[in-house]
Order: C-alpha cells, then structure tokens, then sequence
C-alpha cells in the first residue's frame, strides 16, 4: 500500500482557510481532515471535535511536552496544534490528509515531512483582508490591529510555499484547490 500525501492549508487570519476548505472539502474524495487542538474558546457554530478538539491550556502543554504534536504556535494568544499521531496513522494506512494550520506550524511541518505539499491562502489585498476581519465581529481594536500585523508578516512568507492561491472569489479558489490536489493525486497513481 502506498503512503497517502500530506497537503497543508495556511495563510493568514481573515483569508478565507476555513471557508475554502468547506466549499473544496466535498467535491474530493477520499480526503481526510485533520483536526487540529486548540486553548481558544469556540466561536459561534464551531463544534468540538468538528472545527478544532477545543482543550485547555494545561492539556495542551502536557501534550507538548510528551512531544505528542507534529506542529504547534501560539497565536494571538492561544495555543494550537496537530497531532502526530492522527496524521502519520491516516499517511501510513495509504489516506491523503488536509492541515489547515498557520504559517509558523506549516514551517515545521514542511521541515519534518519535505514531501508534504504547502498551499498558501492568500486574500486579494490588506484591505480587504482588514474588511473581512472586521467582518466577523470577532475581533476589534488591538486584536484586530495585532492580526493585521501577523497578516503582513505572514504573507511575506508565500514564497516559501509550493503553490499560493489568491482568494478573491471563493469559487474560483476552492475549484483551483480541489484541481490542485487532484492533479497530485493523479501523478501518484500515474506512477504506480
């Protein structure tokens, strides 16, 4: 059996992650999502086990420190993180596997599987991103100021990427996601 192939899903707060997952998530098959573990509380219609295992901080920090994560960051102020084993049992039962995770855990991910595919998430503009955080409702202020500088900084870091898609319409993004890992898939079992 062949060892599935591990795509990674980032970008910066605001750029559409989660919602191009959603709109791509269905139309390719065979798929596994990976939930990642976070300190954060909810947001509205987030549901554990679902979005994220929302878990405290001294859960977290006791995984961490059993060396249980493959990735983790604090961002914003909380804790997130992938768990080793969920991703490396679903690759070595021959399952592709989808991480929506930030910058910094995409950087260690990359660094501990260098065949993992990087795919960066990328809103058309700082305007627009800064409007569609403010958007939500989730965040004012510092803390929106205080994404908006992550966001810059993160975005500096798409060229470390092995593809970028710019999500100025979500349906043209999420077909181009889904064409993307098609064409990946297809390669490996072209090569069989």
């Amino acid at each position: 059996m062949n060892r599935g192939r591990l795509f990674v899903l980032s970008g910066p707060s605001g750029a559409g992650k989660g919602t191009l997952r959603d709109r791509a998530f269905p139309g390719i098959k065979g798929l596994e999502f990976s939930i990642s573990c976070t300190t954060r509380a909810p947001r509205i219609n987030e549901v554990d086990g679902v979005h994220y295992r929302f878990i405290t901080e001294e859960a977290f920090l006791a995984l961490l420190e059993e060396g249980r994560f493959l990735e983790h960051a604090k961002v914003h102020g909380n804790y997130y993180g992938t768990l080793r084993d969920d991703v490396e049992g679903a690759l070595a039962l021959g399952r592709d596997v989808l991480l929506e995770i930030d910058v910094q855990g995409a950087a260690q991910v990359k660094e501990k599987m260098p065949g993992a595919v990087l795919i960066f998430v990328s809103p058309p503009s700082l305007e627009e991103l800064e409007r569609r955080l403010a958007g939500r409702g989730t965040e004012r202020g510092e803390i929106l100021k205080l994404r908006l500088d992550n966001a810059r900084r993160e975005m500096s870091q798409s060229k470390d990427y092995d593809h970028v898609i710019i999500n100025d319409d979500i349906s043209r993004a999420s077909k181009e996601l889904e064409s993307l890992i098609s064409d990946y898939r297809s390669c490996r079992r072209e090569k069989k």
